[in-house]
């Protein structure tokens, strides 16, 4: 296995020290690793582009390795509160519950519609679109900003706020941006091999 596909596994084994981490309210901790995270992912592209270890399963490792860090800091983010509420009061999270459901409900659609052209037998390209990577982006900066608020003690409200609605808004027209390419693709297969769609 080259080296970056090992770096990818590394970030991949990563995710549930991240959610540990959360769930202790380790922040720092989280907000460490994360970053370590970060760099691992910078780290193994440059080392595939530089010196031509680009490989198939690193295509597929790579992007697996980057959702399940998102996904689980995430998740644990949202379910994780940020302080014992007395009975009857509400609970405050890291992160809104819309938010995480957004994220989570948007990657669980592109591996269902990839999953699904794989069992037909019509294998999509695994292409990420310009706002899915503004997505992706956003989606770090949101969890940046929020393990180094907490893990940091910083003031950083007037920040987390604003993105926290501009990555739901990319989240959301990503998903739509992907659902109609793979209609697309799925429609214009069906024309191209003569067959009927269901």
């Amino acid at each position: 296995m080259y080296i970056p596909n090992i770096i990818s596994v590394i970030r991949l084994f990563l995710a549930p020290f991240v959610i540990w981490l959360i769930i202790s309210q380790n922040m720092l901790g989280a907000f460490v690793v994360f970053l370590i995270a970060g760099l691992t992912d910078a780290l193994d592209g440059f080392i595939a582009r530089r010196f031509h270890l680009k490989t198939e399963l690193g295509a597929y490792l790579d992007p697996i390795a980057d959702k399940a860090l998102l996904m689980s800091t995430y998740i644990a983010l949202g379910l994780t509160p940020l302080h014992i509420a007395n009975p009857g009061t509400p609970i405050d999270y890291y992160l809104p519950t819309w938010l995480v459901i957004l994220v989570v409900s948007r990657d669980m659609l592109i591996i269902g519609a990839f999953m699904l052209s794989w069992l037909m037998g019509r294998e999509v390209e695994v292409k990420p679109l310009i706002i899915s990577k503004l997505n992706t982006l956003m989606q770090i900066a949101t969890a940046v900003l929020v393990l180094g608020a907490h893990g940091l003690n910083l003031d950083l409200n007037a920040y987390i706020v604003p993105t926290i609605w501009i990555t739901g808004a990319t989240t959301a027209l990503s998903a739509v941006a992907y659902l109609v390419t793979w209609l697309r693709y799925m429609a214009s297969y069906d024309i191209n091999n003569n067959t009927r769609a269901p």
